[in-house]
């Protein structure tokens, strides 16, 4: 397994992408004097007496309530009991796991006035693989992921539920096997933990990582149902994309080029092709695929900051004894990157169901009817287009803006609110649609590339169509199709697709 060792502020998406894979995270120690520093300022500010809110006074629309030193450290624990109150199935392991490293990078940079002992009990929690178990829903991305997060801390202090190598229990009955204590929350600590993105920020991440690997499939099955069609590479041309100037569509249409060098496929039909032009699913590929890429670089762009950034308040500055208070937990960049994602998604998804439903109709495709030698008898592919255009509907219905929405909370005191953890939460099931969708494709197009033997496509696209004719078999007479879609998913998702045709070089988002 790999080793990530994190730097606070300056962590590459690369390395997100790795520990939401499992790598272990490691933090790096030149970090420790700044957390230091920022801890000792709390003890300053307090010593000063004054009211700062969070430290001594009360939170949200109770922040004019001032709290005695002697209630200091039940007031943080309060904060994590009562904001504790999220609802509905346990987010996964590996998202939560991604948000606490996304906490342990925010705390570590010693602007939120924790001690070291709250950042290394982040990081021993990662290390002994102890997961805290936290109910999806609960948050409108306010005052950051107040539920999820509260939840993450609740099992910090003891309380709650964690998930173990050896397990689900309870989170004390955790902590001791591993050889902790339950923390003790300082000034401050329980609201720094609280305050924050990262529930948001670990769902969009994941499902952008995901994101990536779907463009690159759907780059290569959209170029096998090409052949499948006999359609032209001249669409793809790179002077043509040139003129336009967009680069993702530029890349794309050069992948969608470069997987169909050499094909003897398309050099059949180079000459006496009657057809003038190929239906926009297949002519548009760049155009469409292209804008697609564009957005979610511009989606990780914007995570990549989020993840590096401090999204807690108040804010501690020790060189001057400060606690500012803003709003750095309001997640709308979050938001509006989470609606990026899924529209690029949504697209991606869509583009391919059009190109299957193209190839199972003779009159488009010029191929047996749903793809089998013998239509009527058999159905063929008629059926895994109709799931493919149910998966679609489903995501274009999800696809609708999150971050267009807001409701007020905490007696108006927060009035208006960014929905990101709806945006990002949605959106792994979004790209579980969509790989499926390709997979549906994969198998369509290699199954029309084969009427065209013994004429074949070129190396990459052949090699593509031996992975899948390693597991799934022509389709000749209707047989049980459930096997073969999930086969073909499998294959997607693992990216074994991307990597049968690693001899082109891909787009990449990140």
């Amino acid at each position: 397994m790999s080793v990530v060792v994190m730097k606070p502020g300056d962590v590459p998406l690369a390395d997100w992408r790795a520990i939401w894979r499992g790598a272990e995270v490691r933090l790096d120690p030149a970090c420790g004097p700044a957390v230091a520093q920022s801890a000792a300022a709390i003890e300053r500010i307090l010593a000063k007496g004054a009211p700062v809110y969070g430290i001594n006074t009360g939170f949200g629309k109770l922040a004019s309530v001032r709290i005695e030193a002697a209630d200091l450290a039940t007031l943080q624990r309060n904060i994590v009991l009562s904001h504790a109150a999220g609802t509905g199935e346990a987010t996964p392991a590996a998202i939560v796991r991604l948000m606490l490293a996304l906490k342990l990078a925010s705390l570590a940079q010693g602007a939120s006035g924790v001690r070291p002992a709250t950042v290394e009990m982040l990081e021993r929690l990662l290390a002994a693989g102890i997961t805290p178990v936290v109910p999806a829903q609960g948050s409108v991305g306010a005052s950051g992921d107040l539920a999820p997060l509260a939840h993450m801390a609740a099992a910090m202090i003891g309380v709650g539920e964690a998930d173990t190598p050896a397990g689900r229990r309870p989170a004390a009955e955790a902590l001791a096997a591993a050889g902790l204590a339950p923390l003790a929350l300082g000034p401050k600590e329980g609201l720094a933990l609280l305050n924050g993105t990262q529930f948001s920020t670990a769902n969009a991440l994941a499902a952008l990582f995901e994101a990536e690997g779907l463009y690159r499939s759907a780059l290569v099955t959209g170029a096998l149902s090409t052949e499948a069609a006999k359609g032209s590479d001249t669409p793809f041309d790179h002077r043509i994309h040139v003129l336009r100037r967009q680069p993702g569509q530029i890349e794309t249409a050069d992948a969608l080029r470069a997987l169909m060098a050499g094909s003897a496929i398309r050099a059949s039909h180079l000459k006496d092709d009657g057809r003038v032009q190929d239906p926009y699913c297949l002519r548009c590929q760049p155009q469409v695929m292209g804008a697609a890429l564009d957005v979610l670089r511009q989606a990780a762009a914007t995570l990549g900051f989020e993840a590096n950034g401090v999204s807690d308040n108040p804010l501690i500055f020790a060189d001057t004894d400060e606690a500012l208070s803003g709003g750095n937990f309001h997640a709308e960049p979050v938001a509006f990157a989470a609606d990026m994602i899924a529209l690029a998604v949504c697209e991606i998804g869509s583009l391919a169901e059009r190109r299957v439903a193209m190839l199972v109709d003779p009159a488009l495709s010029g191929l047996p009817a749903f793809l089998t030698p013998k239509p009527g008898l058999n159905s063929g592919f008629m059926i895994p287009q109709v799931t493919a255009a149910a998966l679609v509907s489903e995501n274009k219905q999800k696809a609708y803006p999150a971050s267009v929405d807001s409701i007020p909370t905490s007696a108006n005191q927060e009035d208006h609110v960014s929905m990101a953890a709806h945006g990002a939460r949605r959106l792994l099931s979004m790209t579980a649609n969509a790989t499926a969708v390709i997979g549906i494709e994969l198998l369509a197009a290699t199954q029309g590339c084969d009427f065209h033997a013994p004429l074949k496509s070129s190396a990459p696209l052949e090699a593509v169509r031996a992975r899948l004719r390693a597991r799934v078999p022509h389709l000749s007479d209707d047989r049980h199709v459930h096997p073969d879609l999930e086969a073909a998913n499998a294959l997607v998702r693992s990216g074994a697709v991307v990597e049968a045709a690693r001899a082109v070089a891909l787009p990449g988002v990140a």
